[in-house]
């Protein structure tokens, strides 16, 4: 079942949570929501919004449920889903998923990909897994139609959730932004800072 807008249009720090289990289809493959990052709007300077809209992240500033991919490094493309209500920026990074669906094509896709649990094990790899890049900018994630979708988690599934500093930043390193589900193979190994957050 898709997410409803309503419920994404909340802090990014508080969707970044709710993410955790969800699961995000295409066509073709499918992918568990294990790992997420929050990024918030003027008050975060490690977001794309924190200067401001621009033609890049326009996207950011809602309608939440919306899908916001970048390129970044020269190489690599990042999904996020937006936040918040629209006209405030905020945005959740997916940082890993585990594949559940399409393993097939997304060995395909990721070839240098040694096992399973790393088919999807980080942002670029999430999105290389999927067959995401910057066509899929703007896709709404609420509509049965769309090419790419955003579904509710498993009610039944119970899980642990743990918080940390978001990776690979140079700015607001210390908030506990970043999220994942404990126990999974394909979450990123830095832990510094790690706590237990509560259950799911």
């Amino acid at each position: 079942m898709l997410f409803e807008r309503e419920e994404l249009a909340i802090d990014p720090v508080d969707a970044a949570r709710m993410l955790l289990g969800s699961v995000l289809r295409t066509d073709q493959v499918a992918v568990r929501i294990v790992e997420t990052e929050a990024y918030r709007g003027a008050d975060d300077p490690a977001s794309h919004s924190y200067r401001g809209k621009t033609k890049r992240n326009a996207v950011m500033w809602g309608p939440a449920g919306h899908l916001y991919v970048y390129f970044t490094y020269g190489m690599h493309f990042c999904a996020n889903v937006v936040t918040m209500t629209e006209g405030e920026a905020g945005a959740v990074l997916l940082r890993a998923g585990e594949v559940i669906e399409g393993e097939e094509l997304a060995r395909k896709r990721r070839p240098a990909a040694k096992r399973d649990r790393d088919l999807a094990s980080g942002p670029a790899k999430l999105t290389s897994a999927l067959g995401l890049d910057t066509e899929a900018n703007g896709v709404d994630l609420l509509r049965s139609s769309s090419p790419v979708r955003l579904e509710r988690g498993d009610d039944g599934d119970a899980f642990t959730i743990d918080s940390g500093p978001r990776v690979g930043i140079s700015v607001a390193q210390t908030l506990p932004w970043r999220f994942w589900i404990e126990g999974k193979p394909q979450v990123s190994t830095f832990r510094a800072g790690g706590k237990r957050s509560g259950r799911r």
